[in-house]
């Protein structure tokens, strides 16, 4: 995805420097300046009016609007903003133009005025080097900092917990609790003049005198560092989705991605950008020029590609759809102006501030289109079946004939903080990292919009930095993997089954991943490799086969932190940290596979694998027979990569008695004791649900079953004792003394009791395959 900067500069309408502007809706903007006039711009109908004329001794210098929307909820103050000034005083002036409030604040200056993200609180930062609290209405309620040198810019955290301020040349990162601690760091060469804290990315911006603008993780990391400007960067702002920021400087905005690099670079003759805003929407931005101009710009030149398709926006109104495979060309007229679009699995959906067309690929023409209750809608995400929407209001699922299928909701939901790393959608599930506490993961059934199974999260014991839902199979074998803060790489199930399903590690060191959109397979940047996980399933069913079905290959060619945009056929296309876009092409072997596999199609998927002479390919099908317990490729799978040891334990499944036996055995295979118990202890086999636990040398557990079951407590106690014989030994276990002074123990007894209960198996399993035949023959 690409973009451009189309700039407007009107008129100056101000007779002085313009000081800061402020958005109200997409398409109204209020602009302070020296002139004492705060002059209302509306860009339908390119009015501009005046909204307020200031007293004399009023040099506006910040202003920032009241929140408009708390948690999908309308505000009733929303009407009204914060200005500071050179007085000292800070002022709430309503939307006509009333002047509210005015509270005396600072000594000196008031630098910078900003609301928290639930309106429930307003910071004022100080030429006198002091920070404060006040409440809505205007109502001190502390003094957070005091310091020696001018605060010149403060952001809130995302959640409002904690505020970033500067202190010459350092950034400070302060908590509200008076107790907790505070992360300060050298940011800059010279003063910082400008920052901001992105809710959605949770990302810092900075920017100084020393002419550099930095990216900055919360946890004060730097991301990126531009090469020095000209002139000192007087102004930074972030996108509302975090996907973007704008930079001002001397005569210069700048546009760039999240990561840093630049988009594109406009030169206006407009003096310092002392102050830069984003409509609501994200799709334009006005700037606060120093000779007295107000600078628009938009966003164009966005692309989008899938497959043989590129799509182009040309115009704010305007998309151009190209085949690259014939060159046909397809021109989209929108009535509105384009917000967001998608576009993957053979559909197009573009988001204006008022409807929803959805197009499908094989026809361009006549597109789906329904009315939006919101038009600032954030995030869309795409599954085979459906897509999602994401606006300040809340998340929606539609299919693409346009119908809601589903609004979830989950525990203190905030649709403004979700981005296409912290929410996944796959055909039946949805899966939301939650913002309070970054360890739990919501899982929610995508067509009722109900939490899944017992409504209780998904919990890992580290803070989630990434989530991401397979797109293939069965609903009931849904995986979920996640990159955690350490940057470890997890899968788990997404269904539980009466129990927690366990969270396997299967990568170290993952910067970016993404699932194939036709079969379960996952790729990710894993340190200095690009690195495909084949059957990312393997971990479930034989781990120590996992690391044969990775291929790994060098990624320095696509230089420091590069970002997987999506795996899509047998192409992955990577995002370096330059900006460039590569692919790199992964073997299409693995997916085709999968797709044998799927349709059950063991002979063909055994022809490929000799055919494709890889021992990945191998591997892969070895785990996936092992799955669907298919004993016979599984046998030959493992052979061909000399697993001996394996071969033989499929061998000795194939000469249980019974099918029970079997399907026990096969749990044990994947390292599943407690389900090989349950299988056989459901059927009645007691004795041998006691001998697995006897194998694996689970004394305690074989006792406590033949105790229960009254029968076999003699085989327990002869096999431990011969096992403590074996290394000589003595008995030290309480409980084995205990039962071994009431039994005594005969070899001879004991192995008749096993042949009878071998015996007993096979007659049972006989009966019941007779009884089967019959019931075929009978049908």
């Amino acid at each position: 995805m690409t973009f451009f900067f189309t700039v407007f500069l009107n008129n100056p309408v101000h007779k002085e420097l313009v000081s800061c502007v402020g958005w109200t809706t997409a398409d109204e903007l209020y602009s302070c300046s020296e002139d004492h006039q705060i002059l209302r711009w509306n860009l339908l109908t390119n009015e501009t009016t005046l909204a307020v004329k200031l007293q004399v001794d009023i040099y506006p210098i910040d202003l920032h609007w009241f929140p408009k929307t708390v948690g999908g909820k309308k505000q009733a103050q929303a009407e009204v903003f914060v200005l500071t000034g050179t007085d000292g005083k800070f002022h709430l002036v309503s939307k006509t133009g009333r002047i509210e409030k005015s509270v005396e604040a600072h000594r000196g200056a008031v630098l910078a005025g900003r609301w928290n993200y639930d309106g429930t609180a307003l910071i004022t930062a100080g030429e006198d080097g002091q920070i404060k609290i006040w409440s809505k209405s205007g109502m001190l309620r502390s003094t957070l900092v005091q310091q020696g040198s001018s605060v010149y810019s403060v952001a809130w955290a995302p959640d409002s917990d904690k505020i970033l301020y500067t202190l010459g040349k350092q950034l400070v990162i302060k908590p509200l609790q008076p107790s907790a601690k505070v992360l300060q760091w050298k940011a800059h060469d010279g003063v910082i003049l400008k920052v901001d804290w992105n809710s959605v990315n949770d990302l810092i911006l900075s920017g100084g005198e020393d002419c550099k603008y930095k990216v900055w993780d919360s946890y004060g990391h730097l991301l990126y560092c531009s090469a020095s400007h000209d002139y000192p960067i007087t102004s930074v702002a972030w996108a509302p989705d975090g996907e973007l920021f704008a930079v001002g400087s001397f005569n210069t905005l700048r546009l760039c991605d999240k990561t840093g690099w630049s988009y594109a670079l406009e030169k206006p003759n407009t003096g310092s950008i002392f102050n830069i805003a984003w409509s609501v929407d994200g799709t334009q931005v006005a700037g606060a020029c120093g000779n007295g101009h107000v600078i628009f710009a938009h966003v164009i030149e966005q692309r989008w590609s899938w497959k043989n398709f590129e799509i182009i926006l040309t115009k704010r109104r305007t998309m151009q759809v190209r085949n690259v495979q014939n060159d046909a060309v397809d021109v989209l007229e929108f009535r509105d102006r384009v917000i967001k679009a998608s576009l993957s699995f053979g559909h197009l959906v573009v988001t204006t501030s008022l409807q929803c067309y959805v197009y499908s690929a094989k026809n361009w023409n006549t597109p789906l289109i329904f009315d939006l209750k919101e038009g600032t809608v954030s995030l869309i995400l795409q599954a085979e079946r459906h897509f999602l929407l994401v606006d300040g209001a809340g998340i929606y699922l539609f299919s693409y004939e346009g119908r809601l299928i589903s609004a979830p909701k989950f525990p203190g939901m905030r649709t403004d903080i979700l981005n296409a790393q912290t929410v996944s959608l796959s055909n039946d599930t949805i899966a939301i990292r939650d913002k309070a506490d970054e360890k739990v993961i919501f899982l929610i059934d995508a067509l009722s919009g109900k939490p899944l199974g017992d409504g209780k999260p998904l919990v890992h014991k580290m803070e989630v930095m990434e989530v991401a839902l397979d797109q293939c199979g069965i609903p009931n074998e849904r995986k979920i993997a996640l990159i955690d803060k350490n940057r470890d790489l997890y899968l788990t199930c997404v269904r539980r089954f009466g129990r927690e399903p366990p969270i396997n590690k299967i990568g170290t060191m993952v910067h970016s991943m993404a699932w194939n959109d036709t079969a379960n397979i996952l790729c990710g940047i894993q340190d200095n490799h690009f690195t495909v996980w084949c059957y990312p399933n393997t971990e479930f069913v034989d781990k120590d086969l996992l690391p044969k079905t990775m291929c790994m290959k060098d990624a320095s060619e696509f230089s420091r932190n590069p970002q997987v945009l999506n795996y899509v056929g047998n192409q992955v296309a990577i995002r370096r940290a330059d900006g460039s876009l590569v692919y790199s092409c992964v073997s299409p072997y693995p997916a085709i596979l999968h797709e044998y596999v799927t349709a059950s199609r063991w002979d063909d998927a055994l022809r490929l694998c000799r055919f494709a002479k890889d021992q990945t390919l191998w591997a892969c099908l070895a785990a996936m027979a092992i799955a669907s317990k298919e004993l016979t490729t599984a046998e030959i799978a493992y052979a061909a990569i000399g697993e001996i040891d394996k071969v033989q334990y499929i061998n000795s499944i194939k000469e249980l008695p019974s099918k029970e036996s079997s399907l026990a055995y096969m749990m044990l295979f994947s390292g599943n004791v407690q389900e090989a118990e349950g299988i056989l202890l459901q059927a009645g086999l007691i004795y041998q649900a006691i001998q697995v636990h006897i194998n694996l040398y689970n004394w305690d557990r074989a006792l406590e079953l033949a105790v229960k079951y009254k029968t076999h407590v003699d085989t327990v106690l002869a096999y431990r004792q011969k096992y403590l014989e074996d290394f000589a030994k003595k008995e030290t276990n309480k409980r084995f003394l205990q039962y071994s002074e009431g039994v005594e123990v005969d070899w001879e007894k004991i192995q008749a009791k096993i042949d009878m209960e071998i015996a007993k198996e096979r007659e049972k399993a006989a009966s019941s395959s007779a009884v089967r035949s019959s019931m075929s023959s009978h049908r």
